[in-house]
């Protein structure tokens, strides 16, 4: 018969469950299957952002033995970020696993793994929809909480004014591809300057009333009625994404609610797709004597015991990061 000393063996200490939950399958968001984040593990709470001017200067021309014209090197700054707790824990009850007993061939310490693993998943799922909003609020260049205070303001921080958010009235717009291009897609570009690659994409991320009305909009018809994608005209295309006027439009799906995990309704977020360096996200260590000095890990798990009544233990599930956005002068957002 199983007691909570169980909990003591190999098993079930934190090296171990941290290598379990590595394994384990997560959910993400669609900005996590997007990969837009570059992971940078470091070794304490504290990151340090580096930031260096990017003007790109025009050289005069020189008659051969002239002096030659000397590059000024860009004077960095740095600014200091600590990394964020995000937590959950399930809690297990002397009573839950007195009921466990060897069934088949499985042995008790085999079910009591799978109940684990099962309390593990259910911690992981909510912190990977926790991880989403996070992301969701870093690319509009302000990370929040869940409560929607703000964590940072990466505007304020990298010392920028948040550009106002473009009105896109759908149903009057005309001249739309020359509109997106003076509003969007060429301020965008400017503000990215010399790091924008051949490769990189345009993403809007559009709340629901806001995708409807652009398929509404009668150039988009016009546009696309004759061409490949006409099928896109009758085809339903909720929480799809569709290619127009440069720009990649996708029907963003949150959580079931709408609210928890959203863009709004009449709102859309633009973001670049492809810059190196845009987005990242500082892993750091959990603050045990188990992990000490070491790389950071996207999650950590372990048990907490009770020592004193020996009635419950707590399987907890942990990850100490940071999103960042470095150039938030090039993030866009509009209305419709």
């Amino acid at each position: 018969m199983l007691t909570m000393d169980v909990f003591k063996q190999d098993a079930f200490s934190a090296i171990s469950m941290t290598e379990a939950v590595r394994r384990s399958q997560t959910i993400p968001g669609l900005l996590g299957r997007m990969n837009l984040f570059t992971p940078k593990r470091v070794r304490s709470r504290r990151v340090a952002v580096e930031m260096k001017g990017q003007q790109l200067n025009i050289i005069q021309t020189s008659e051969p033995g002239a002096p030659r014209t000397r590059r000024s090197n860009d004077k960095a700054s740095v600014v200091d970020l600590r990394v964020r707790r995000i937590e959950e824990s399930s809690m297990v009850t002397a009573e839950e696993i007195q009921g466990i007993r060897a069934f088949g061939s499985e042995t008790e310490l085999k079910q009591l793994q799978s109940e684990i693993a099962e309390r593990q998943q259910g911690c992981i799922d909510d912190l990977s929809a926790t991880r989403e909003r996070l992301y969701l609020s870093c690319i509009d260049g302000i990370l929040r909480d869940a409560d929607d205070s703000v964590i940072y303001d990466y505007y304020q921080t990298f010392g920028y004014t948040k550009p106002a958010e473009i009105d896109f009235d759908w149903a009057n717009a005309t001249k739309v591809k020359k509109f997106v291009a003076n509003n969007v897609k060429r301020p965008m570009i400017r503000a990215i300057g010399g790091s924008a690659p051949p490769s990189m994409r345009i993403i809007a991320l559009c709340g629901d009333d806001f995708y409807d009305d652009l398929q509404e909009n009668s150039e988009y018809k016009d546009q696309y009625k004759n061409t490949a994608n006409a099928s896109k005209l009758v085809e339903d295309t909720v929480f799809d994404a569709i290619d127009a006027w440069g720009v990649t439009w996708i029907n963003y799906r949150g959580t079931d609610d709408n609210s928890k995990v959203a863009v709004g309704v009449d709102k859309v977020k633009f973001f670049p797709m492809g810059v190196r360096g845009l987005f990242q996200e500082a892993f750091a260590p959990a603050p045990t004597f188990d992990h000490v000095n070491t790389l950071g890990q996207e999650w950590y798990s372990r048990m907490l015991l009770d020592d004193k009544r020996q009635e419950w233990a707590d399987v907890e599930i942990e990850s100490h990061r940071l999103p960042i956005c470095t150039r938030p002068e090039v993030l866009l957002s509009g209305n419709k």
